[in-house]
């Protein structure tokens, strides 16, 4: 079985707290947005004490165009790529020796909040030494689901090369696509909820031989499952301005009817029973999405702990987050021996999921 050998992550440099992203969507939208102050508590609601973004406050208070924020994209998007590679390969908390860039074998590059063409994957090679055979990945659109999606598709990588390395590399600048001429109600979720952040996990092949400092999760399996005539669900709707984010309020209620039976059918295929699974790494799309899935799937809070903890500190990253809640679980040695599940919904609508097993 495909291994998970290191997980990194990167911080942005600018942190605010959630009542400071309130007021300064208040003093954005005042007298633009009817019954503004009733529709401003989602900021409260959502439990998030505070988001990390790539650019200060003042920058929202200005007009952008849609080239400005691809250009702002492309450039920290390759070097916050850069960054959590070189964190992933030399991570003492899980490695023992680094790895160099030179020895992997190919990199799923995942993001939906820019556009590159060559992808950012491409930029980074010119930064970094890695081969000039590096098999390329990129994928885009896969939105919160893009990094359980990268996951799943390195380990099937794995399979078939059980000698390569491959890097998951995901980064998503959700608050660059902020538009502050769009009163719509999703904007105003999105606004509360989104945040930046980037993440990379090495994935290595059964020949892979590693000294490990830690118990690390085995990929056991994985499963997609698509929801036919679901565009309206979540993405983006593309226009001259930008990216403006489609975010439909059925979500939770579309979790607590559809995610349950597609979980259900997965863990069967591997004769696991729900209540067997320790580790639930789950990406926390929200509150209301954290508590579908507890429902759903007759968890307890405690299953759901770690994610609530990193949407309350980080807010919704989109497809790094869940590799945020994967690293916290990896770094509790605590968690040897045990099954674990690496669920992420995303546009399509569509899920991801990945059945891991934890090994000294």
């Amino acid at each position: 079985m495909p291994k998970i050998a290191s997980v990194s992550t990167h911080t942005p440099p600018f942190a605010l707290a959630q009542s400071n992203i309130e007021q300064l969507t208040k003093e954005l939208f005042q007298h633009k947005i009817p019954k503004l102050e009733r529709l401003l508590k989602v900021f409260e609601n959502g439990e998030i004490k505070t988001r990390n973004l790539c650019v200060s406050p003042d920058w929202y208070r200005e007009d952008h165009t849609f080239e400005e924020r691809n250009e702002l994209y492309i450039k920290l998007a390759t070097e916050y790529s850069v960054e959590v590679i070189q964190k992933c390969l030399t991570n003492r908390s899980f490695l023992q020796q680094d790895i160099s860039t030179e020895d992997i074998d190919a990199i799923i590059f995942i993001s939906s909040t820019g556009i590159s063409t060559p992808s950012i994957d491409a930029r980074v090679m010119n930064i970094l030494p890695f081969s000039n055979e590096l098999v390329r990945i990129p994928i885009w659109g896969l939105g919160c689901a893009g990094g359980a999606a990268g996951i799943s598709r390195a380990s099937d990588y794995c399979k078939a090369h059980p000698n390569a390395k491959v890097l998951v590399v995901c980064v998503e600048l959700c608050s660059l696509t902020f538009q502050k001429d769009d009163y719509s109600k999703s904007n105003l979720v999105g606004t509360s909820l989104f945040a930046d952040g980037a993440a990379c996990a090495l994935v290595c092949g059964d020949d892979v031989e590693l000294e490990q400092n830690v118990p690390i999760p085995y990929i056991k399996g994985s499963g997609s499952k698509w929801m036919p005539d679901s565009e309206d669900v979540m993405g983006w709707d593309v226009k001259n301005s930008g990216l403006h984010v489609v975010f439909s309020k059925s979500i939770p209620v579309i979790i607590s009817k559809w995610l349950g039976p597609f979980i259900h059918e997965f863990l069967n295929k591997y004769d696991v029973l729900p209540e067997q699974i320790v580790n639930f790494v789950a990406h926390p799309g929200g509150k209301k999405v954290l508590q579908a899935y507890e429902e759903t799937l007759n968890l307890t809070t405690e299953h759901t702990d770690v994610s609530r903890e990193i949407l309350q500190k980080n807010g919704n990253m989109s497809s790094p987050t869940v590799l945020y809640v994967l690293e916290q679980f990896m770094l509790n040695e605590k968690r040897a021996d045990n099954l674990g599940l690496l669920v992420a919904l995303g546009p399509g609508f569509s899920g991801e999921v990945v059945l891991l097993e934890w090994r000294e």
